[in-house]
């Protein structure tokens, strides 16, 4: 019997070859995967967002409150959902309106550790001074009637929380402020007002709400 004679090995079917298999299953797996992952990105929940500026100390109401779909993957355990607000609820920074509220962001009332003072400035404050910006509050106490000392900071990180400018008899312009201040400068605050000193409004760099 010649080489020529011998029975040729039968070649196995592709699809048994293990390799094969093993690059299918791959493929199908990386396919379910890409599927899941675009599922669960298409997958909103409700949360809650601000129907407006909301400033640091200040309740939050559901008149205050909106509730929206989202798609937060992951991260929806970082806001705070319909139902679990607590009660007495403040805000511990400012939320800007459309914001969605933040879970760190909330607090108790009880523990609050700001309030709001009304200050009268002596001259009219910038035109990007409004509700959930962040201010500086400077004042020059006053030395004799007319005269002031040089200006100061009095507060250094206040949060406006509204904001009403009028123009002065005398065409100068001043404005009135609702401000939210820490509790530990409320003293100094009360007693600049009660000593007649002149109050200025600065914003801070980045103190955009």
């Amino acid at each position: 019997m010649t080489a020529s004679d011998r029975p040729r090995a039968r070649s196995r079917p592709f699809w048994g070859d293990a390799r094969f298999l093993l690059g299918v299953l791959l493929v199908v797996v990386s396919v379910a995967g890409v599927w899941l992952v675009v599922g669960a990105a298409r997958q909103t929940v409700p949360v809650l967002a601000a129907a407006r500026t909301i400033v640091p100390g200040e309740s939050l109401d559901a008149d205050d409150l909106r509730t929206v779909d989202v798609a937060l993957g992951a991260t929806g355990e970082a806001y705070v959902a319909p139902g679990e607000l607590p009660e007495a609820a403040v805000a511990t920074r400012t939320i800007s309106a459309g914001e969605l509220v933040p879970a760190h962001a909330v607090g108790a009332g009880a523990d609050a550790r700001v309030t709001t003072v009304v200050v009268d400035t002596a001259a009219d404050v910038p035109a990007t001074v409004a509700s959930g910006v962040r201010v500086e509050v400077w004042h020059a106490p006053a030395l004799e009637r007319g005269l002031f000392d040089t200006p100061r900071i009095l507060v250094a990180d206040a949060t406006v929380a509204d904001v009403v400018r009028e123009e002065g008899v005398i065409g100068q312009a001043g404005a009135t402020l609702e401000l939210v201040i820490p509790r530990a400068d409320v003293a100094a605050t009360l007693a600049a007002l009660s000593g007649g000193s002149s109050l200025s409004v600065v914003p801070v760099a980045g103190g955009a709400p």
